[in-house]
């Protein structure tokens, strides 16, 4: 128990992190706007005004926290929001930061 919940704060903490660039949540933003079919590299970049580069590399971090997919289909590649990810998110900060504090969590808080 105490190892998934380490696991569950440690993906929060990423996930968390990787929203903490200005770039990252504009991107971010955009592909939760954009729903269920998301929207393709090309499409990000016109809107958001990215170089290729630096998008592919905030792409890859979004990606790698859990938060984005990407899928080819036919010649583009497809980035969508992982809305699981995002509500799973969203329960732990409920869970874990809004409860109130005991004598047991203040020393797990430390």
């Amino acid at each position: 128990m105490v190892g998934r919940r380490r696991q569950r704060e440690q993906e929060a903490a990423d996930a968390l992190a990787a929203l903490g660039n200005r770039t990252r949540l504009r991107i971010f933003k955009l592909l939760v706007r954009a729903g269920r079919e998301g929207a393709n590299i090309g499409a990000i970049q016109r809107v958001l005004g990215i170089p290729a580069t630096t998008l592919g590399h905030h792409l890859g971090t979004l990606a790698k926290a859990g938060l984005v997919d990407q899928e080819r289909r036919s010649r583009e590649v497809v980035c969508t929001a992982n809305y699981r990810a995002v509500s799973e998110i969203l329960d732990y900060v409920r869970e874990e930061c809004c409860a109130g504090l005991d004598s047991g969590a203040a020393s797990e808080a430390a």
